[in-house]
């Protein structure tokens, strides 16, 4: 079964990652772009990660990871090669209504992260359920070409409007003219 897009607000969810090495490090880096309420537990980090922890001022626990550690946390990532370790927390987050994301193992997955892009306000997610992480990274790589540069400053130029004109038919009309008219002056 294919996997239900959402775009999560984080604001008020703490993330936790276990695991500190290369793919740990990668989702590290993809929740920075969203939020900054992560704490980390490994007893070894990468060098990238120490430094995203250090500029982030992230909390970080130099420990294998310890059953009830998830406890106050909406959302954990199991970034750890041990599919003991991902099965156990897993099934420990299961208990505690926590989401959970155990690396490469989409048995003890909630969610799964997609290939994204991001350009300013525009966030864009490309996923195959699992299927084939590389057709969803060929893709975006594909339309990151095709999405113009200036979409983050027109976007903020659109976020101004709808904040500025009254709600209604006209202010819809006017958008939807806009939006057009920038996606007709590429083609």
């Amino acid at each position: 079964m294919a996997y239900f897009p959402a775009f999560l607000k984080l604001d008020h969810l703490k993330i936790l990652i276990v695991g500190g090495g290369n793919i740990a490090t990668e989702k590290l880096i993809h929740m920075l772009e969203f939020t900054t309420n992560i704490s980390v537990i490994s007893p070894k980090l990468s060098d990238t990660m120490l430094q995203h922890i250090a500029q982030n001022n992230l909390t970080y626990t130099n420990r294998v990871y310890q059953t009830g550690d998830i406890d106050g946390f909406g959302i954990v990532i199991v970034a750890v090669d041990d599919v003991t370790v991902q099965k156990e927390i897993y099934e420990e987050a299961q208990g505690k209504n926590i989401l959970c994301n155990a690396v490469d193992s989409v048995a003890y997955c909630d969610f799964i992260f997609p290939s994204y892009i991001k350009k300013g306000d525009l966030t864009m997610a490309i996923s195959t359920s699992g299927s084939s992480p590389a057709v969803a990274k060929q893709l975006r790589r594909f339309l990151e070409k095709v999405i113009p540069d200036s979409i983050g400053e027109f976007l903020q130029e659109m976020k101004t409007f709808r904040k500025t004109m009254p709600k209604g038919k006209d202010r819809m009309k006017f958008l939807e003219q806009k939006a057009k008219n920038y996606f007709d002056r590429l083609s």
